[in-house]
């Protein structure tokens, strides 16, 4: 095998070799990037919301698990969509009633501002709005997976992988962060409004792709489709794996639901620490993905995963060892930047950075070894699958958060998901050992699905 170009082997920073290539993936990630700082201002947004109106955490987590069984659902459903149909038409589609989902939003937030006296205005209907709009994001991101392989050639898959990143950090640093501002001065109505105007930079990236029917014959959507998806990802114990062991990772160490508690009572700032915390989980993410020339070097992706989910525990056992120790300690917090407890704010925002850079590194390789491992006609399908996983494990995170902090305590979620993390990761190399010594030797340049 011929050594690869010596400016390859020597890149330590991004490649956007992706970007010049496919002017279509460009405009993708571009509209992508900037519409997605709206997702994840409306995401911070609806938490603070929902905890201003119940001063519940458990309220907070149950966000997630309400939506859980619908974005189940439409995952599968939407990757087999995006199977038949022309996925432009379906990222169109989906992304209109996304839309919609947050204008909803808008208006219920306003009414609840406006409200004379606290509790006046029901929490069910942000609940219903929020389901709605988790379960439109889940077809436009299942669809979404499937076309980068149809518009990237596939020497550069795990390069733009590695970009998505970039625009993930970008949205999970300025989204959260600009929501913390804005919910603090002119309020949460603002805050939503701003997701619904930023949407147009997104669905501008995907009206300008071009066509992207299915290929090779036509077929109709239904049940015989989706068992066919079900029935190839049995027999794909790679893929299958990196399933498992990311759902671990989400639901055990997810401490976003605790975020609006620790704003209050641990750290202070309110609104202000939620979005500072959940921006230092994009800063880890994006400095792995600034860094992610060496990507193109790495073939054992399998063994990649493994590692960087294991660190991502250890990050989370930090997060909830710092939050113990602070509970533990007489500090005073309050309102507004002079509120903050800082030494407790720069520990768990290194927690945080942290398992932003162990979740990425991870994603980058699990979303290669799909597209790279899986026939164009089952990509739909499978990053159906993906998305449910991805989006769906954070979901269960945030209901098992919730459970446990009202249970026992704050810190107690993160401290013991941390253990669970790396001890489970162990366990699974051991019960499953057919399955994941293939798994910890998948080599890209021979990929197995």
């Amino acid at each position: 095998m011929s050594e690869a170009p010596v400016e390859e082997r020597r890149r330590h920073l991004v490649d956007l070799a992706p970007l010049k290539e496919s002017p279509a993936f460009a405009r993708l990630w571009i509209g992508g990037a900037v519409s997605g700082i709206g997702t994840m201002m409306t995401q911070v947004a609806v938490g603070l919301q929902i905890y201003a109106m119940t001063e519940s955490t458990f309220m907070v987590g149950l966000v997630g698990g309400i939506a859980l069984l619908p974005m189940i659902v439409a995952g599968l459903w939407g990757g087999m969509l995006a199977d038949v149909f022309d996925r432009r038409r379906v990222l169109i589609t989906s992304s209109l009633v996304s839309w919609a989902s947050v204008v909803a939003l808008v208006v219920l937030s306003a009414w609840d501002a406006m409200a004379a006296q606290p509790g006046d205005v029901p929490v069910w209907p942000f609940f219903i709005a929020t389901t709605v709009n988790a379960v439109a994001a889940t077809i436009s991101n299942a669809t979404r997976g499937s076309v980068v392989g149809r518009i990237v050639p596939e020497h550069l898959l795990s390069r733009a992988t590695a970009l998505n990143g970039i625009s993930f950090g970008i949205m999970l640093t300025v989204g959260p962060a600009l929501a913390g501002v804005l919910a603090s001065g002119v309020g949460l109505p603002w805050t939503f409004a701003t997701d619904a105007v930023l949407f147009t930079a997104g669905f501008l990236g995907i009206w300008t792709l071009p066509a992207l029917p299915r290929l090779g014959e036509s077929v109709d959507a239904g049940w015989p489709l989706l068992k066919e998806g079900l029935t190839f990802l049995k027999g794909a114990p790679n893929i299958r794996m990196s399933f498992i062991v990311d759902i671990v990772a989400m639901t055990f160490g997810r401490p976003i639901a605790l975020l609006p508690a620790l704003g209050a009572l641990v750290v202070g700032g309110g609104s202000l620490t939620v979005g500072a915390l959940t921006a230092a989980l994009a800063v880890g993410t994006m400095l792995v993905s600034l860094f992610s020339g060496p990507v193109a070097r790495v073939h054992r992706h399998g063994l990649a995963i493994t590692r960087s989910i294991q660190i991502f525990g250890v990050f989370a056992l930090m997060f909830g060892v710092v939050t113990l120790a602070m509970q533990a300690v007489d500090h005073p917090v309050g309102e507004g930047w002079s509120g903050v407890y800082w030494p407790a704010l720069i520990l768990l925002a290194l927690a945080q950075a942290g398992m932003g850079a162990a979740d990425q590194v991870s994603a980058i390789f699990r979303q290669t070894m799909i597209i790279q491992a899986a026939p164009d006609h089952m990509r739909g399908r499978l990053q159906g699958v993906f998305t449910v996983v991805v989006t769906g494990g954070p979901r269960v995170g945030d209901m098992y958060a919730g459970f446990v902090a009202t249970a026992v305590a704050l810190w107690a979620p993160p401290l013991f998901g941390g253990l669970l993390i790396v001890s489970l990761l162990a366990v699974l190399a051991r019960i499953r050992a057919a399955s994941a010594a293939r798994f910890l030797d998948y080599d890209d340049r021979n990929p197995h699905a």
